[in-house]
């Protein structure tokens, strides 16, 4: 079972999150609040670090000729992505040798943005920004072709857990590129 576990979910923390956001994820206890499909120009990847997941979702839609940033939410600007992030996307055929993370405060939005979270607690810390409070912000997994409404963060923990969020984080920017055709760059 563990085996199992590790290797699906992360951590048992892991599962026990998802099992938990399954229940976060009603609209009367969401933060979520989606924007019309025409209201979006550029999707924007938020995790904790910006090092793994945010990092790879910001390589794949880029990848697919989309307008896209990223930043995390505990971070400092600056530093590379997570040297298994990178080489496990460059494995996947979405490189990000060149990611530079960035922290929430150095962020800059624009109209049109959409937020797009791995976890219910981004969700929250974003809802509770002054700055970003008022952007339309979603569940990256919820897009996903097995939707999952939490992206456990794959930062040490079993590298087939990483491949296994990666190909859930691909599938889900590929259900994007085609809700949102216009954060499309051509």
């Amino acid at each position: 079972m563990t085996g199992a576990v590790s290797r699906n979910f992360g951590t048992m923390r892991g599962l026990v999150r998802l099992g938990l956001s399954y229940g976060q994820s009603l609209p009367f206890l969401s933060r979520a609040n989606a924007p019309a499909p025409c209201a979006v120009k550029r999707l924007v990847f938020v995790c904790h670090g910006n090092i793994c997941r945010s990092a790879f979702a910001e390589g794949v839609a880029r990848d697919l000729g989309l307008a896209t940033a990223s930043f995390g939410l505990s971070t400092s600007s600056g530093k590379p992505a997570h040297e298994p992030a990178r080489e496990l996307a460059e494995a996947l055929g979405h490189p990000i040798e060149g990611h530079l993370t960035t922290r929430v405060e150095d962020f800059v939005p624009q109209a049109g943005d959409y937020l797009l979270c791995m976890e219910h607690r981004h969700l929250a810390k974003l809802a509770g920004n002054a700055e970003l409070s008022a952007y339309p912000r979603g569940l990256l997994g919820q897009y996903a072709a097995v939707p999952v409404p939490h992206l456990h963060d794959p930062y040490q923990l079993d590298p087939a857990y990483m491949e296994v969020c990666f190909r859930r984080i691909e599938t889900a920017v590929n259900g994007l590129s085609r809700r949102y055709r216009g954060a499309r760059l051509s």
